[in-house]
């Protein structure tokens, strides 16, 4: 009965406890926000501590935030499981430099409470942390880099890559390098176009919001290479021994071009520096090239070259052949200081023609156009002027001269030059010559004392003694040796004439004809020839000198230079004319006591031909046999 009565007490507790507890009203959690910590430019941590659930089971818990104050759960939130307690909530996706509004939240049955509210301010965006890769694989014109982002700066990083240039610390504004991706890590950059032996520097990049960013400057060197160099198309000014070229120098290949020009050879082989070539300066540009010492005739190939410190470049080859070896070219002198046996004469090589002179010289003969085969001097060899001396030749001819020079080519000629050897007397005077149509005279009054056979002509000085001479005689213009010999000679009667001896061995005083014919040649008919007295047009005027005259020089057109040396009168041995008289003893006598002579004056334009007493005291020019 005990044991009934103590169940029946504990039910009835039971009972009353459920009553009791029935009859309890449920609320909202009670709860605390967490102080906001670890905050950066896009999240931080925060949570809450629910101390009292309300008397509902808590069925979602965390943070709600947003930049107005008093956040709900219809915002942004995190949801960290359930029931009472502290918990911990990550807030992310915020957004740098911005004030939000935090409050821990819960749910229950009865509805969601919130926590105290706190203020959290994202952080700044920073730039970026990236490091640049050393360049490697370098060549002349491409280069491998990149780069390491090892921080993001707490902002996106959109863009990341290289940029590179010759001036230091390159920016991506220029020469750049975008990587495929953005974000933080490691990438690899391939730098293309750049200059051969051109110094770069290069710098990884990566940019957020806050900016660019920028890797450590790494300074490389792209490899050098041979420079461009092109030979000039056309060889010019190409003669036998000469040629011009040339080239232009591009580029240096990135390395200083040391030496350029061109290099030629006649091989078979394209030419290089180490045959023939010219050195035209240093560095880039055009240049001009003049090629010496080249054969005549002979096929070359030339092209240009530059130097750097890399090597050797060459431009394209241009063949050219140089000229044919020309016959040289070559003057004559006109002979001077010539005698009865010799004279001198030369020429001048004005050029070889393109070859080597090998001789050069003058011919001579007594006939046209000499050469070599004949006589002929050798003076050396080579271009220039020269000398030659001629000896052992006749006296009173016409021999024709023409100087000559000989190269590969043959053997040119000057232009024929004529001259006429003076004469000699026994006495060793001399004596110019002329040659007048097909007759050679002296052109000289004879002065020789002496005949041919070396005895002496008998000199008269009186008057008087003069005038009764019937034999030879001889003397000078009013006995004035020393004033008249060089201009007049000496005057013979006609007695010294008619000896046969008195002009020098091969050469005569000239007969009436003889004068006839000189006289013929210088145009006078053969009708006024054959007249006596003044006869002819103007052939006195042909023979007289130029000077000497008192009046009525003449033009010497004959280059018989006539002089006015006067007479002495047979009939009382005065002297008389000179100056204005010249009178030219014949051998042919007229008449018994009266010979053949020419006289010539001061007032006539032509030649008297009339007789004179043979012992008169004229003037004798020589003719040669």
């Amino acid at each position: 009965m005990k044991k009934v009565l103590n169940l029946f007490v504990i039910v009835c507790f039971l009972a009353g406890v459920a009553a009791f507890t029935s009859c309890k009203k449920t609320s909202i959690p009670t709860l605390t926000t967490t102080a906001i910590s670890s905050t950066t430019t896009t999240s931080a941590s925060s949570g809450g501590n629910i101390t009292d659930d309300g008397g509902a089971d808590v069925t979602a818990r965390g943070v709600c935030w947003g930049t107005a104050t008093k956040p709900e759960i219809t915002g942004s939130k995190t949801s960290d499981s359930k029931g009472t307690g502290s918990f911990t909530s990550s807030i992310t996706g915020l957004t740098p430099s911005t004030k939000y509004y935090v409050r821990a939240y819960a749910t229950n049955s009865e509805g969601t409470a919130y926590g105290n509210e706190l203020p959290l301010t994202t952080l700044d965006v920073a730039g970026a942390s990236v490091t640049t890769t050393k360049p490697t694989s370098i060549t002349s014109t491409t280069a491998v880099s990149g780069g390491n982002v090892t921080s993001d700066g707490g902002g996106t990083v959109t863009a990341r890559g290289v940029c590179w240039g010759t001036a230091a610390s390159p920016v991506a504004t220029g020469l750049h390098l975008a990587d495929a991706s953005g974000g933080t890590g490691t990438f690899t950059s391939n730098i293309t176009g750049l200059t051969p032996g051109a110094t770069y520097h290069v710098r990884a990049y990566a940019t957020n919001s806050f900016g660019t960013a920028y890797g450590a400057d790494e300074q490389f060197n792209a490899l050098a290479i041979l420079p461009a160099v092109t030979t000039n198309t056309t060889v010019s000014a190409v003669t036998q021994t000469t040629a011009s070229s040339g080239g232009n120098v591009t580029a240096d290949g990135g390395s200083a071009v040391t030496a350029r020009g061109v290099c030629w050879t006649s091989g078979t082989a394209d030419p290089v520096v180490t045959d023939s070539h010219t050195n035209n300066g240093t560095g880039i540009g055009a240049f001009n090239s003049n090629l010496t010492q080249l054969t005549a005739n002979t096929p070359y190939k030339v092209r240009a070259y530059a130097t750097n410190a890399i090597g050797t470049a060459y431009g394209a080859v241009v063949p050219f052949t140089t000229s044919p070896v020309l016959l040289a070219t070559v003057t004559t002198t006109v002979p001077s200081s010539y005698t009865a046996s010799g004279a001198v004469t030369g020429g001048e090589v004005s050029a070889s023609g393109g070859g080597t002179i090998t001789a050069r010289g003058v011919c001579y003969a007594t006939t046209a156009n000499p050469d070599i085969t004949g006589d002929h001097s050798t003076d050396g060899a080579g271009t220039g002027t020269f000398t030659s001396t001629l000896s052992g030749l006749t006296d009173g001819t016409v021999y024709y001269v023409r100087a000559y020079a000989t190269n590969s080519a043959g053997t040119a000629y000057g232009s024929q030059v004529q001259f006429l050897t003076m004469v000699a007397d026994v006495e060793g005077y001399l004596y110019k010559t002329v040659l007048i149509g097909n007759q050679v005279w002296m052109a000289e009054n004879l002065r020789t004392t002496k005949y041919n056979d070396n005895s002496g002509v008998t000199p008269v000085t009186d008057g008087t003694a003069w005038a009764a001479l019937t034999t030879e005689a001889y003397c000078w213009y009013g006995n004035d040796e020393t004033t008249n010999k060089p201009l007049y000679g000496a005057m013979y009667n006609w007695y010294a004439v008619n000896t046969g001896n008195l002009c020098p061995t091969g050469w005569h005083v000239p007969t009436d004809a003889e004068f006839k014919t000189l006289e013929m040649s210088l145009g006078m008919t053969q009708a006024d020839a054959d007249a006596t007295n003044w006869r002819g047009t103007d052939q006195g005027v042909q023979l007289k000198n130029t000077t000497g005259w008192t009046s009525g020089n003449g033009t010497n057109t004959s280059g018989f230079s006539a002089m006015p040396g006067g007479y002495r009168y047979y009939f009382d041995g005065s002297f008389n004319g000179k100056g204005t008289i010249g009178y030219f003893w014949s051998t042919i006598q007229d008449s018994p006591g009266r010979a053949f002579m020419r006289q010539l004056d001061s007032t006539h334009d032509g030649v008297e031909r009339a007789n004179a007493g043979e012992a008169a005291g004229k003037s004798v020019r020589c003719l040669k046999n």
